[in-house]
């Protein structure tokens, strides 16, 4: 087991450096390109939705990112201090796929992630968000 640890602050342009280091960190550890482009997306719309929600968009919070890599699954750990998800339902989406006009503007980003990865979590201890997102491999 590989993993790697470490903290953001609340800012959009911190996103795409982080999807960055896990890219690096999968490709260090043998990781398909088609599992790491999948990992890098969930990756962006958790934070996203950490960043736009949890902390309403404002910059300067913390934000705990782990990684951990075993044989057969790569597992991220985001852990916030901001407000808690209200709706814990399994994500859905209302829309009708053959008019394009219906397709909602946001509110996809957790539908996505539930689709891609094998396994998500989202805790509450104490002060502290912490959600977790397991993608196995072949």
């Amino acid at each position: 087991m590989v993993s790697k640890n470490f903290s953001i602050n609340s800012e959009y342009q911190n996103v795409s450096s982080v999807c960055f280091v896990a890219k690096t960190f999968c490709e260090e550890n043998g990781v398909s390109d088609s599992t790491v482009r999948e990992v890098e997306l969930c990756l962006a719309e958790a934070l996203n939705n950490i960043i736009k929600h949890s902390y309403k968009g404002e910059p300067g919070n913390k934000i705990y990112i782990d990684f951990t890599h075993k044989e057969d699954e790569f597992k991220i750990k985001l852990t916030d201090f901001g407000e808690a998800r209200k709706n814990l339902d399994k994500p859905t989406l209302e829309f009708d796929p053959e008019d394009i006009d219906s397709l909602p503007e946001g509110g996809m980003g957790l539908f996505i992630i539930d689709q891609i990865m094998n396994k998500t979590s989202y805790e509450i201890e104490g002060n502290q968000n912490i959600f977790t997102m397991i993608k196995k491999y072949d």
